[in-house]
């Protein structure tokens, strides 16, 4: 939840964290105050994909890197229609963009769409901070909000947390529409939208995907009623344990080859029997080091989540719909990054295949949507 003023650009800020550490910088963006949960994002580049993300619904982004707005924004790189980030924390912001096709800086594009930031404060302390006690509540505070810290640290507290949170309903489209396919359709994929980024139905389209992405509240009705090829689960915010999993297990009882990503693998964890669970902090960036245990290569990925699946990495699972095994796991800390069912087509992701900021290591993942697609369509014919 935000609510800002716009003006008085660089006036005094304070961040306040819920178990009272607080840092005191500069406004950056609109000046009022906002709420969420405070998360770090370690990349290097690619911040304005990052902003508007709708994984990050109802979360202050603390950026790792320490100049932010070097390339301005642009009418391009956006994932959706409108920044959703709660709150933005940067270090050093730049003060004048340098890209040919930035059309406004950082800091203008923050105030217009009134999002709360504060600049100038030291980053790697609290990145440090939340790595020991873990992703919590904020609040950033400028101008008429600002108060003593006891007032703000209570205000900080009234804020909801996000365990229990549903929100992809809060960022999902209301009405279907298509993202037709790039040269020759040879596929039709029903996307639910949990929180979708654009590049990941263009991804699609690329590999002759046409793609009907429909309101995550859809009906099993609803999917089937595209006479889809397959189907998509995608990213999103809140907590995976408020989903409703109709769809899916629908999905999966018809075997209809099924692909998700982030918020999706989620689901498809949690339609398979195993539970999910809050990380500490969570990873969000995109240098995170995955192994796909089914070729043994590792690759660099874009992550954004805070939750994980809770599936056993060193055994085949028997689940309602077959057996299934951890495909992908985290090197730095072996989390859950993926799901393969074995006896029929589904597979999920817990990273970013899309990846519009890089790395494209994962773009192979579509690959493997479109194969179990062939072979589903191939199998459907001689039967």
């Amino acid at each position: 939840m935000t609510t800002s003023t716009r003006g008085a650009a660089n006036a005094p800020a304070v961040l306040v964290l819920e178990d009272g550490r607080t840092f005191r910088g500069r406004a950056y963006g609109a000046v009022g105050e906002t709420f969420g949960e405070a998360v770090f994002n370690t990349g290097m580049t690619g911040y304005q994909e990052t902003l508007t993300d709708p994984s990050y619904h109802r979360q202050v982004v603390v950026m790792t890197a320490p100049h932010v707005g070097n390339t301005g924004v642009n009418d391009e790189d956006d994932e959706s229609k409108k920044i959703w980030v709660a709150g933005y924390v940067v270090r050093d912001p730049a003060r004048i963009p340098s890209n040919w096709r930035s059309r406004r800086t950082l800091d203008d594009e923050l105030r217009a769409q009134g999002v709360v930031g504060i600049s100038g404060i030291d980053t790697r302390a609290l990145t440090r901070h939340l790595r020991e006690r873990g992703a919590m509540r904020v609040g950033i505070f400028s101008g008429d909000a600002l108060a003593d810290e006891a007032t703000l640290l209570a205000r900080v507290l009234e804020a909801p947390e996000m365990k229990g949170a549903d929100l992809s309903a809060e960022v999902a489209t209301t009405e279907a529409y298509v993202v037709p396919a790039i040269g020759e359709k040879k596929f039709t994929v029903a996307a639910l939208d949990l929180g979708i980024k654009g590049m990941t139905p263009h991804r699609m389209a690329e590999r002759g995907i046409e793609v009907h992405v429909l309101p995550g509240t859809a009906t099993v009705e609803d999917v089937y009623a595209v006479a889809p090829d397959g189907v998509f689960l995608s990213n999103g915010p809140g907590d995976p344990a408020t989903a409703d999993l109709t769809v899916i297990r629908s999905v999966l009882e018809r075997r209809t080859p099924l692909f998700g990503i982030c918020f999706g693998n989620q689901l498809l964890g949690r339609a398979l029997g195993f539970g999910t669970y809050k990380l500490k902090y969570g990873h969000r960036g995109i240098n995170q080091p995955v192994q796909d245990r089914t070729t043994g290569k590792v690759e660099v990925t874009a992550h954004n989540h805070g939750f994980a699946v809770e599936a056993p990495l060193d055994k085949v699972s028997d689940t309602p719909y077959g057996r299934a095994e951890v495909s992908h796991v985290c090197l730095n800390d072996n989390v859950v990054e993926g799901l393969r069912l074995l006896d029929q087509p589904a597979f999920s992701v817990q990273y970013h295949p899309e990846a519009a900021a890089g790395p494209h290591d994962a773009a192979y993942l579509f690959d493997r949507f479109t194969s179990l697609m062939s072979t589903a369509q191939m199998e459907a014919e001689r039967a």
